[in-house]
């Protein structure tokens, strides 16, 4: 009998029954699952799901979808409302560099995936690791499927104040984990200008700026705007 890593025997993270993920799903009465075929395990997941859909005029049609499970992530952005300040951070990602962007060096909010931790403690770990800054109160913004057209992640959204002193260590990131992240302190209004010719060009720090813009701690009061 061949045993399938990641299927019948653990794989590489000590995982089984990656196949059967969305074969239970029945919340939609519109969509019947067939199939999960894993096509591919390495740090993350990749699925082909086979199953049947009804259309809006009512009839069904048999459809595939490859869809990419990476597990659920959270971002912050840091903010100095008496400096008018955020934190960032600018690091190399060869997806962007493959598609055309200049040198792959993205500006971004801090972020992270869960990796089992609740949503507000990724965050709070994660602004240490990257930026080196210990977070007080937060705050939600939103949460958002970033690709829902083959990512299943869903990202949660927050921001949080800071000064100075909050600023407890150099950030980075963790070697071990390949990463070398520079912390960027910038001036919101240049962020922002930054997100208008092109300097940033991430959809979450772009969600988050504008966020911080309209409606969160640098939007103008009511009846100013």
């Amino acid at each position: 009998m061949n045993t399938r890593p990641g299927v019948d025997t653990p794989d590489h993270r000590g995982r089984t029954g990656l196949d059967r993920v969305g074969r239970d799903l029945a919340r939609n009465p519109a969509v019947v699952v067939r199939d999960v075929e894993l096509t591919s395990q390495g740090w993350h997941v990749l699925r082909r799901t086979t199953y049947d859909y009804r259309r809006r005029d009512g009839r069904w049609v048999t459809q595939q979808r490859e869809t990419y499970d990476r597990g659920n992530g959270a971002v912050v952005l840091p903010y100095d409302t008496e400096r008018r300040r955020v934190l960032l951070t600018r690091q190399f990602r060869y997806p962007a560099y493959v598609n055309d962007h200049p040198d792959g060096m993205l500006v971004e909010a801090a972020a992270g995936l869960l990796d089992g931790d609740d949503p507000l403690a990724a965050v709070r770990r994660e602004s240490a690791e990257e930026l080196g800054v210990t977070l007080g109160p937060l705050t939600h913004v939103l949460d958002a499927y970033m690709s829902p057209g083959s990512v299943t992640e869903r990202l949660h959204f927050y921001a949080a104040p800071y000064t100075p002193a909050d600023r407890t260590g150099n950030g980075g990131g963790l070697e071990e984990d390949g990463e070398d992240i520079e912390v960027l302190e910038l001036p919101f209004a240049d962020a922002l200008a930054m997100v208008h010719d092109g300097r940033i060009t991430d959809g979450k720090t772009i969600l988050l700026l504008q966020w911080a813009a309209l409606n969160g701690p640098f939007a103008a009061p009511a009846g100013t705007r």
